[in-house]
């Protein structure tokens, strides 16, 4: 039995991204082998991302054709702001971003403090010297097991790393 649904904020723009996406993957396996042969290396690649550009076709139509609904008496905008970009997710993803960048010039250790710490305040822990505590005690570990156990050189950041001491690097 079908039954139709109203269609959700942000819902066709994930229809869209999906459908690109597919069409995307369909072209870079198609660049593996040109589909030479049904046994060619890019050709089950290939299978799936048509099965999934055509899928993504479909339910993209059947996401367009269904009625928006709004709530509220929000514009289609503010709505998809409200429910799927919401201010803690955009500030995440910039905390993201931040971390990525500062890895590379003040190292994993500190960069990943400075992460911690702040993602736990902005997903709502006010407990500041806990966090202080809790982002420390986890990097210790993280340090130790990746240090001895793993064997790994952590980045030490191109700012920080030439002052940091011999056993942190």
């Amino acid at each position: 039995m079908h039954t139709s649904h109203p269609r959700l904020a942000g819902e066709l723009t994930f229809m869209a991204l999906l459908v690109l996406v597919s069409v995307f993957l369909l072209w870079t396996s198609y660049e593996i082998s040109s589909f030479d042969s049904l046994a060619a290396p890019g050709s089950f690649p290939m299978v799936c991302a048509f099965a999934m550009l055509v899928t993504g076709l479909i339910n993209a139509v059947k996401t367009a054709r269904a009625k928006l609904n709004l709530e509220n008496g929000e514009t289609w905008l503010q709505q998809f702001g409200r429910k799927v970009t919401p201010v803690q997710l955009i500030a995440f993803t910039a905390l993201i971003f931040l971390y990525m960048l500062g890895m590379e010039y003040i190292g994993f250790l500190i960069a990943s403090y400075i992460f911690l710490t702040a993602s736990m305040y902005l997903l709502g822990s006010r407990r500041v010297l806990l966090n202080l505590f809790i982002s420390a005690a986890v990097l210790v570990g993280i340090f130790i097991v990746f240090r001895t156990a793993f064997s790994v050189v952590l980045p030490a950041g191109s700012l920080v790393g030439p002052l940091l001491p011999e056993f942190l690097k």
